[in-house]
């Protein structure tokens, strides 16, 4: 091709040999229906040995006038089929990926495999229900330390230096040091309750004070660690009967029955005057106790759940109020407890094991947790 440009060619015989090969070339490939074709059409056109390129070299050997007369049209040729190739190519590549899509559809209701899941402890799920609970009932979470002082430990709540709970064998003590406050790990969340009602604000209190604790015992129901939430109202002509009903509704809401039975027995605790223990009624089904239902009846029974009573006036005096005005109520209970109740656990200490076999039985999803989100009621 390059020699019909050798000789002095009438410039009308260029540009019409031109514009063929210019319309030859754009129709091959605009007709391209693969890649391939189309790669095959540019390496003939623009490679090193092809026909446009060819031309390109020919301007090379012409001279200035020749070059002004036939470059034009023979960039204007390269021009155009570099662009005819990319529009080209970019019309196969889109083409080639819808066929690709439209045979390989991904049906988004099949379900996902999500893999290995984390779960919710057992013990988090309840702290979780337990502060929603309360939370309706109008009170507040408080949290505090839980490597305790002696005073704030035992002193403040009319514990003496006597009471078994202040023995080694009870008590974690961190060694003593002169000139400084016993410390020891806090063996109930009492503790939160006297800075409370220490910390300057006045009453009335109504909180909740769930948290971690330590006692040296070790058994099926018992563990050096362990959790529990106790529970404090401050304010005037409070009585026993505000302490039941409250502990009633926590009860049917956190069972999730309304035939739950409570039994009030007379007990004794120092930081509380009067002080009863709290059974709740439980029914046998299948041999399994059920929480629910009177505890007298022929396949019925009581179960021990709680601590509770009056808040003693020695307790109300060491905080700095005065027990002629300010009246309160406190209780306590195990978390790990409740959960066992609650979801059929035998064994307080598979709850710290670490078992996964454990976790996967008794684990929450974390994004389908029950929750009651009913509240308490009316």
């Amino acid at each position: 091709m390059g020699s019909r440009f050798r000789g002095n060619d009438e410039g009308l015989k260029i540009m019409t040999e031109i514009s063929a090969l210019k319309a030859g070339l754009i129709a091959d490939i605009a007709a391209a229906g693969t890649l391939d074709a189309l790669e095959a059409l540019r390496v003939g056109a623009l490679g090193k040995s092809g026909v446009v390129t060819g031309l390109l070299k020919t301007l090379g050997g012409m001279s200035p006038d020749e070059r002004m007369e036939k470059g034009p049209p023979i960039q204007d040729l390269r021009e155009s089929v570099t662009a005819a190739l990319a529009d080209k190519k970019a019309a196969l590549e889109q083409a080639a990926l819808d066929a690709k899509l439209a045979s390989e559809k991904v049906d988004m209701t099949l379900p996902a495999d999500l893999g290995t899941q984390g779960s919710v402890h057992a013990v988090s799920q309840v702290m979780d229900e337990l502060a929603e609970i309360f939370a309706d009932l109008g009170f507040s979470v408080a949290t505090g330390p839980e490597i305790e002082d002696d005073w704030h430990n035992f002193t403040a709540l009319n514990i003496p230096e006597t009471h078994p709970a202040r023995a080694m064998h009870d008590t974690f003590y961190f060694p003593d040091e002169e000139g400084q406050k016993r410390m020891l790990l806090r063996t109930h969340t009492s503790p939160v309750q006297i800075r409370t009602m220490m910390n300057g604000t006045p009453p009335p209190i109504r909180i909740i004070a769930p948290g971690r604790v330590y006692r040296s015992d070790s058994d099926a129901t018992h563990t050096p660690m362990f959790h529990q939430i106790e529970g404090l109202v401050i304010d005037k002509g409070i009585t026993l009967g505000h302490l039941k009903w409250t502990l009633e509704t926590f009860l049917k809401a956190f069972f999730e029955r309304e035939d739950i039975v409570l039994r009030l027995r007379p007990s004794y605790f120092p930081f509380t005057e009067p002080s009863v223990e709290v059974d709740v009624g439980y029914t046998l089904t299948n041999g399994q106790r059920v929480i629910g239902g009177d505890g007298d009846a022929a396949d019925g029974g009581w179960l021990e759940v709680l601590g509770s009573g009056m808040v003693n006036r020695r307790v109300i005096e060491a905080c700095g109020l005065d027990p002629d005005e300010w009246q309160g109520f406190a209780f306590g209970t195990g978390v790990d407890r409740l959960a066992m109740l609650k979801y059929g656990m035998n064994d307080l200490r598979a709850f710290f094991d670490g078992d996964l076999r454990w976790l996967k039985h008794y684990g929450f999803s974390a994004l389908d947790v029950p929750t009651l989100s009913g509240g308490v009621g009316a």
